[in-house]
């Protein structure tokens, strides 16, 4: 499939990927497009209540809503997502080492994602949002969604681990990682500012060898 996907700002939970994706859609002139769960049968409710019972069938509804989302920024010119199908196992090995999911579930999974990413291609870069555990947990708990606030600690310290460990063997297209503990481009402009220049200096980079190679 033709791409027009050329960024995805990832991260864990409440570190600020939908507004950054706002800010650089503007900088950058890029079509924003967030992440939009449809959850019909409110699986994600369910699961946090009995998470063995749940687990497949919610992760196998993310994954299903991020290709079909994944499809649809691919036809737009220029897109810009908040987060993709690209970081979506991140949860079901979390969910497989949890014993959430069975091996078998896994495997399932696992074939349905490989056969989907066939017929995709990876946006062009990603911005990964690094942020401790313990900042990402106090910035959820600032943010008070109710949903959010029912889960335990050590839930977001497993996640954000496995985060780390997915982002620290990512090679499937360029990734420019930014640590975000100090700063609040929410709130603070020149925060903000910081942010936005690491991350044009890194696409501007990447443009200009694309740029190169294409003329060899």
């Amino acid at each position: 499939m033709e791409n027009g996907v050329r960024l995805v700002v990832d991260g864990m939970t409440g570190v600020g990927k939908s507004t950054l994706v706002e800010i650089l859609s503007g900088e950058l002139d890029l079509e924003p497009f967030n992440e939009i769960f449809e959850d019909d049968n409110n699986l994600l409710h369910k699961f946090f209540h009995d998470r063995k019972r749940w687990c497949f069938p919610m992760q196998i509804n993310f994954l299903n809503h991020r290709f079909k989302q994944f499809k649809e920024a691919s036809l737009l010119n220029s897109s810009i997502m908040d987060r993709s199908i690209y970081s979506d196992s991140i949860f079901a090995n979390m969910y497989k080492d949890l014993g959430y999911l069975s091996r078998e579930e896994f495997n399932v999974y696992q074939s349905l994602l490989n056969n989907m990413l066939e017929h995709l291609t990876p946006p062009k870069m990603i911005v990964y949002l690094k942020v401790s555990a313990r900042e990402a947990i106090r910035r959820i708990r600032k943010r008070g969604r109710p949903d959010e606030l029912e889960v335990e600690d050590s839930y977001w310290k497993k996640l954000h681990g496995f985060y780390e460990k997915h982002y620290s063997d990512f090679i499937l297209t360029n990734v420019l990682y930014i640590e975000v503990d100090e700063l609040d481009f929410v709130k603070f402009k020149n925060h903000r500012r910081i942010v936005v220049d690491e991350v044009l200096r890194k696409w501007e980079d990447i443009n200009l060898y694309s740029l190169t190679m294409s003329l060899k």
